[in-house]
């Protein structure tokens, strides 16, 4: 290499090395910014966060067309770089979805206050009396992909749960995030709360993450949103507790003992209500004694919608145009028009394939026997399991938290849709009058 090449190498190693401390200050001042403004809304009154949602709806109103000037720079930004149809869709900020980010954020604002609420208050045999109290959980990060939308979705969760948040949306929606962060901060101005109980990330450095996720001092938990990709990395080199699921392969066992009515609209609906989401069976299970009646006709309304279909052998038997499926079907998310089916002996098989490649998400079983429903919910360890439903009501506005900031397949600290409650946690409290310990 000669001496210019040398001097220009060093000179970009020297810019990437100064940008990434940049960026690096800037999270750390983010960081201190959030974990003050925690503080202050860990004692932020109901009727304070409710005002600020309403406030940041009314802000949203009001800025539609300031909102659809920074979509619209995006979603050029967007075409120019090539993305796809789907993820221009995604990206898109049309009056209806503002409307629907409007009617998000009033609907938070009429959800009960989990914070501050006292359960299990009990007195002890030394007269002290001990209970737990529902607290915030401090500081959380919410990096996501694509969606502007869910900015609003993280900070009004995070507002009305007492949180202050770290919101790191996709680079790609960098103007209408910015857009509806001045949205976020004049509502929380009017509600008279801290401006920095809700911060945007502003730029689109990489090295961002690294340090929202390597922050345990300002940071106490990590929430990602998106593909693969972005979750298996922040689970990975994150320091910071995370709230996640990987994958959504879920399964709806068709037992020997369904009504056929039932079963035919549950297989029809979880797999074709809508593709691309992680509450959509990925494999059917049916009971061989019921298989023959059951695939034809389930198959024939697959087709119809143009889904493939992969199946065990017993499946291609009675459905010759399905594919032969292969053992990684079994453990795929398709995220598309594609379904995997095997015929099983009974439930114990069912359950054992579901042991064997479910990701936790949700699993569902058709069946009128009761006794049998109540095994399947007690064997199968998913963190939602269903009886006679769709797996597409895994989701938190189904199950009536309002909305979710994600799905988690943990077992601590929250599972299923994560809404206010999980937001939270709990501390114990003591009430004594003067008790010392004997």
């Amino acid at each position: 290499m000669n001496s210019v090449s040398e001097s220009a190498a060093s000179a970009t190693t020297v810019g990437q090395a100064q940008g990434q401390e940049g960026t690096e200050a800037r999270m750390q001042a983010m960081g201190r910014a959030a974990r003050a403004a925690a503080r202050l809304m860990a004692r932020a009154d109901t009727g304070s966060k409710n005002a600020a949602l309403r406030a940041i709806a009314a802000e949203l109103d009001a800025q539609r067309p300031q909102l659809a000037t920074a979509n619209a720079v995006d979603m050029q930004k967007g075409r120019d770089s090539g993305l796809d149809a789907a993820l221009l869709d995604r990206l898109e900020l049309t009056d209806a979805r503002i409307d629907g980010m409007i009617e998000g954020l009033l609907q938070i604002a009429e959800l009960p206050d989990p914070v501050g609420e006292v359960s299990d208050l009990k007195y002890r045999p030394t007269g002290i009396q001990v209970g737990k109290m529902r607290v915030p959980l401090g500081v959380v990060g919410i990096i996501y992909e694509s969606r502007p939308n869910v900015t609003i979705d993280a900070a009004s969760l995070c507002l009305k749960s007492g949180n202050a948040t770290i919101l790191r949306g996709g680079s790609e929606a960098l103007h209408s995030n910015g857009a509806i962060a001045a949205c976020i901060a004049t509502g929380l101005k009017q509600a008279g709360l801290p401006e920095t109980a809700v911060q945007v990330v502003d730029t689109t450095d990489r090295a961002a993450v690294g340090a929202l996720i390597s922050m345990p001092e300002y940071v106490d938990v990590i929430v990602p949103r998106g593909g693969r990709g972005l979750i298996e990395r922040i689970s990975r080199e994150a320091r910071v507790p995370v709230i996640k699921h990987l994958d959504g392969i879920c399964h709806v066992y068709l037992d020997d003992r369904a009504d056929p009515e039932k079963a035919f609209n549950i297989a029809l609906n979880a797999k074709t209500h809508r593709y691309g989401v992680c509450n959509a069976m990925e494999t059917l299970l049916v009971a061989e004694a019921v298989a023959a009646d059951f695939l034809p006709r389930l198959a024939a309304a697959y087709r119809e919608k143009g889904v493939e279909l992969r199946g065990c052998e017993a499946t291609c038997a009675i459905v010759p145009q399905a594919l032969p499926a292969t053992e990684e079907d079994w453990a795929t998310e398709y995220l598309a028009p594609v379904l995997s089916i095997r015929v099983v002996a009974d439930m114990d098989a069912a359950m054992d394939h579901i042991a064997q490649y479910s990701s936790g998400h949700t699993e569902s079983i058709v069946t009128e026997d009761y006794s049998r429903a109540r095994r399947f919910m007690a064997e199968v360890d998913s963190a939602s399991v269903m009886v006679n439903a769709s797996t597409r009501f895994a989701d938190g506005f189904e199950y009536g938290l309002g909305a979710e900031i994600g799905i988690s397949t943990d077992k601590i600290h929250a599972r299923g849709p994560v809404g206010l409650e999980g937001l939270t946690s709990q501390k114990w409290i003591v009430f004594g009058d003067g008790h010392i310990r004997q």
